[in-house]
């Protein structure tokens, strides 16, 4: 949903390609999916540091890297783990106590318990997103996702997934985290998720998880408990059984659960009251299962000490999953039967209004805004649409304005419309910028917030599910004031219009969409003030007389009220808008309550005959300060004797207190006495006098409306050149925010293949510095003098027996050994060394120092490990002295 408990439309989640919905055994353990990016290196070697070595568990590590790279994560995890580390291809079955490395930028997603090829690879995509979906899918409540050091939004929304299918969902606490962009996201996207140091995490996960799947069995597949997610819990939920704890107790006790959704109220703004009892309870069991909390009071306190957990508990109340096309017959139902209707009755001059109300992540506001352009595009009609598509979720919103999605809308989508109206880019695809433009997205509560209006088609889908009764009845009636006479409304299979069959004609009862009748004004007015939440309440009273009276004696008060009774005529104060501010006298000749919801506006409320002159007469006071002085008015009243009433205008001086207030006053005019002569004329005269009193009035009426339609038309020129310089402004800024936008990710996707390589630069090199070390004790420990030479017989390294031959230092290196001074006197080593990087043959012989010791010299060739000749390798091992008494042989 989006919930009506946001206003928001949702779907079941997406099928991982290739699945049907419901297919595949669940993976025969539980899988733990980590995804991690920019300095997540250290984040995985931390965690794996404190996992068991036999805790059941597969685990998945995701990096997000350029597949370009060869990666060594691998190799430096097994470092860091007494699991086995295995590099992960598509067809490996994932096995407990074992950790799968998925190849960087591989589309990899979770099937049967074996990794699958997914979408086809898209620079940029987010495949930690799309694995941790698959995961919510195959195992529901038995998977597990956790978000590590990165930058960027990658894995945010398939933590959700795993949220809304009841897995288990931890974050990197941020502070601890090298990149905090990644958990950051994660936890705005799921305010629930456990923030923890990756050490810590180990621990939680050896704890068992204490909550269920929403909506379904544990055991079963996670495309069923999706696809029951929003009916089977908004319907079947009304049963009730199998209650308990928290749950039962908010149910048993409807204040204890109102005490909790008042308290959300006074935190978010956002009020829940009048949503399904069931749901409501069930969300908030979760949340205090979640925080160990059994007591519903308990729970209420930590509500007002805690802020954050309001927010968490709001989250809590959304589904936020949709698709593109979701239920596609009953698009193909909208575009067949509802639109051509639409587009054929609808002014050229006028745009083609719609509202989606309840967007979520926008998904269906574009699927209408696509269906729109095929249509129009179809039938060459150069028809303007205003599609305004509303949630409540401000994240879920931001999402929609980018119009970027994944790579794995593209099975919902279709190729064809994918390629006409996507473009690929570095995060999966983007809708085209002709269809962005089509839709105006707003944060909007459909409960709460007014409803658009002179609508031709409105969608709400799985919005009224959610709701009481008596509040599905009242957003019917709102939709239907908001739709024009032949509008079209789109419901979902599980919602109807319910006992209105006076408002709506069904279209397509399968897909539940309708055609709204026209209905009197009377019904539409009691609709609308039958309690609607976005109508403001108006007080009886009128506003108190401006300005503050002079206190004077009782006497001379007394003889003023007499002589304003006696001679003074009906009027009324009013301000520069007409709103009436203070009455005198007898109005109700002349002023009535206009029919429909009350108005103070003294043009409104006039009466027939007495509105176009008085609207003329308080502008020329408002616009040149002229007054209107006694201008005679002729009222008709039907059979009965025609009325005149002397209308006058005048401006007040102004105050502080109340600037620009005008005075109104009604006086009848006392027709003029008949001479005997007229009352003798003929009925023919009489009949004249009345034709060109008629002719006056016509062409009275006939300025009044040049003036009214002139200054109509000059504020809509007015109007419209605003507009286009804030259209023109708007493709200015929104151009710079996709350029900046753009650079932006790619210098974020840069600096993290940065940080990735260099962390596992970092990593060789501490690996280079142990392997030294460990040569230089090997060489030591051996008791040898080794001197190795490149190819110019410069001296590369050597060992510390070597400085018995040759008198070396540590600054020698690089030098010419023949530079070096020899303890073997008479011996030509250099000729040896270079007789064999000449020949390659090696050379042994004995030398004796000046010491008089003697050693086996060997020279042989320096070989890589790709069988190069890069230089040889001088080795001196020590000849023992002969025994006293042993012959010593001649040479």
């Amino acid at each position: 949903m989006t919930s009506a408990m946001t206003g928001r439309t949702s779907g079941p989640r997406r099928r991982a390609p290739g699945t049907p919905a419901g297919s595949g055994d669940p993976p025969p353990c539980a899988v733990v999916a980590l995804g991690a990016s920019a300095g997540g290196l250290q984040a995985l070697e931390q965690f794996f540091g404190g996992v068991p070595a036999h805790s059941g568990l597969a685990f998945v590590v995701l990096q997000h890297r350029d597949s370009r790279h060869p990666g060594l994560l691998a190799e430096i995890l097994q470092r860091a783990t007494a699991l086995p580390v295995v590099q992960a291809e598509a067809g490996t079955v994932l096995r407990p106590d074992r950790v799968h490395v998925l190849p960087p930028h591989r589309a990899l997603v979770l099937q049967h318990g074996t990794l699958q090829a997914g979408p086809a690879e898209v620079p940029g995509a987010q495949p930690i997103d799309d694995f941790f979906e698959s995961l919510a899918q195959a195992l529901g409540a038995r998977a597990t996702a956790i978000v590590l050091s990165g930058q960027g939004r990658d894995g945010a929304r398939g933590l959700r997934a795993v949220a809304a299918a009841g897995g288990r969902c931890l974050v990197q606490e941020p502070g601890t985290a090298r990149a905090a962009s990644m958990p950051r996201s994660a936890l705005q996207a799921v305010p629930q998720a456990r923030a923890l140091a990756a050490p810590d995490m180990g621990a939680v996960l050896a704890q068992p998880h204490p909550l269920p799947p929403a909506g379904g069995d544990a055991a079963a597949p996670a495309a069923e408990a999706a696809e029951a997610a929003e009916a089977d819990e908004a319907n079947e939920a009304e049963k009730g059984a199998g209650t308990a704890g928290p749950e039962a107790e908010l149910l048993q006790d409807p204040q204890q659960l109102q005490r909790v959704l008042l308290q959300l109220r006074a935190a978010t703004g956002h009020d829940f009251c009048s949503y399904k009892r069931n749901t409501m309870a069930r969300r908030v069991a979760r949340r205090m299962a979640q925080l160990g909390l059994a007591d519903v009071q308990a729970y209420v306190t930590h509500l007002k000490e805690q802020p954050a957990e309001a927010q968490a508990l709001f989250r809590e109340l959304l589904i936020n999953v949709t698709q593109f096309f979701r239920d596609p017959e009953a698009f193909a139902a909208l575009r067949t039967e509802v639109l051509p209707g639409l587009l054929a009755g609808l002014d050229p001059l006028r745009p083609l209004r719609v509202w989606v109300a309840g967007c979520a992540t926008g998904e269906e506001a574009y699927s209408i805004a696509i269906l729109l352009r095929e249509a129009l595009d179809g039938a060459h009609a150069p028809q303007r649409t205003q599609i305004y598509a509303t949630d409540l979720d401000e994240e879920a919103i931001a999402v929609a304005r980018a119009g970027r999605y994944p790579a794995s809308i593209a099975q919902d989508v279709g190729p064809e419309r994918l390629a006409r109206f996507f473009t690929e880019d570095d995060k999966g695809y983007r809708l085209r910028k002709e269809i962005r433009e089509m839709v105006v997205f707003a944060v909007q509560s459909v409960v709460r917030d007014p409803p658009f209006s002179r609508l031709h088609l409105l969608s709400c889908r799985n919005v009224m599910i959610y709701l009481e009764p008596a509040l599905q009845e009242r957003l019917v009636r709102t939709f239907h004031h908001a739709l024009e006479p032949g509008g079209a409304l789109m419901l979902s299979p599980s919602e109807s219009v319910g006992e209105h069959a006076e408002l709506f004609e069904p279209v397509s009862r399968k897909w539940k969409l309708y055609r709204a009748r026209p209905a009197l004004p009377e019904a539409a007015r009691t609709a609308l003030a039958a309690g609607v939440s976005w109508m403001p309440e108006r007080g009886g009273a009128l506003p108190p007389a401006t300005g503050p009276r002079a206190r004077e004696s009782q006497l001379s008060e007394l003889a003023r009220h007499a002589l304003l009774s006696a001679f003074a005529p009906a009027a009324v104060v009013v301000d520069r808008q007409g709103g009436v501010l203070y009455v005198h006298g007898e109005t109700g000749p002349f002023l009535r309550p206009a029919p429909g919801l009350p108005s103070l506006n003294v043009v409104e409320m006039a009466v027939q005959g007495l509105q176009a002159p008085l609207r003329e007469a308080l502008d020329e006071a408002v616009q040149g300060g002229r007054p209107t002085l006694a201008r005679v008015v002729t009222l008709p009243a039907g059979d009965a004797p025609a009325m005149t009433v002397s209308l006058g205008v005048r401006p007040l001086p102004a105050q502080d207190e109340s600037p620009g207030l005008l005075l109104v006053s009604f006086q009848p005019a006392a027709p003029a006495a008949a001479a005997p002569a007229r009352r003798r004329r003929s009925g023919r005269l009489a009949e004249d006098g009345r034709v060109q009193e008629l002719e006056r009035e016509i062409a009275y009426v006939k300025e009044s409306m040049s003036a009214v339609l002139e200054e109509h038309q000059a504020a809509n020129e007015e109007l419209k050149s605003a507009n286009e310089e804030l259209q023109s402004t708007n493709e200015e800024l929104q151009s710079t925010n996709e350029e900046l936008e753009t650079s932006k990710e790619e210098l974020q996707s840069l600096n993290e293949e940065l940080v990735t390589v260099n962390a596992e630069l970092e990593n060789k090199i501490e690996q280079m510095a142990v392997m030294q070390d460990d040569m230089k004790n090997l060489l030591d420990s051996m008791r040898l003098g080794i001197v190795f030479l490149d190819t110019r017989l410069c001296i590369r390294r050597f060992s510390r027996d070597a400085a018995q031959i040759f008198r070396l230092q540590a600054g020698d290196i690089g030098r010419a050994l023949a530079d070096i001074r020899s303890e073997v006197p008479g011996e030509d080593l250099l000729a040896d060394a270079q007789q064999v990087l000449d020949t390659l043959v090696p050379v042994e012989r004995e030398v004796l120092t000046q010491g008089q010791r003697r050693y086996t010299a060997r020279i042989q060739p320096y070989r890589t490990v790709d069988n190069v000749i890069d230089g040889v390798v001088l080795t001196f091992a020590e000849v023992p002295a002969p025994e006293a008494g042993a012959a010593v042989p001649r040479s």
